[in-house]
């Protein structure tokens, strides 16, 4: 058995003010190992900015120059997320979910539809007309 002794005293963590956390079963049951890299980044930053109902608001432009990745990788990333029934997305405003029972690819609730999206969805927009223009991703 590890005993464990406090490394730095002087610098033990505490919480103040606003708090976000993960569950250990992110890792243990599976749902770690199931996400890219960009699913991966997007989900630890929407558990960062939360509120304690998992609520968001962070723009498609804030979230990929803080991800530092492009708008393309942004919306594969995000729906991807919302397919695994980790995180809710109605267009603007994001819900980190409580963890379904095992990791799994099938949307549980989808709140907007792909044609939804390309109406309503600002990066999903940017995105089709960049391709429309023949702009690179």
């Amino acid at each position: 058995m590890i005993i464990k002794k406090v490394l730095y005293p002087d610098r033990l963590r505490k919480i103040s003010g606003s708090f976000a956390f993960i569950e250990h079963r992110f890792l243990q049951a599976g749902f770690w190992n199931a996400l890219s890299h960009h699913e991966l980044l997007l989900y630890l930053l929407l558990v960062v900015v939360s509120d304690r109902n998992g609520l968001s608001y962070y723009s498609y432009d804030k979230i990929c120059i803080l991800l530092k990745v492009s708008v393309d990788d942004y919306i594969l990333a995000r729906d991807a997320l919302i397919d695994k029934d980790l995180i809710g997305f109605d267009g603007s405003l994001f819900q980190v979910l409580s963890l379904p029972q095992k990791p799994h690819l099938a949307a549980a609730r989808p709140l907007k539809t792909a044609k939804d999206m390309q109406t309503h969805d600002p990066a999903t927009i940017h995105q089709l007309i960049k391709k429309s223009l023949g702009a690179k991703p």
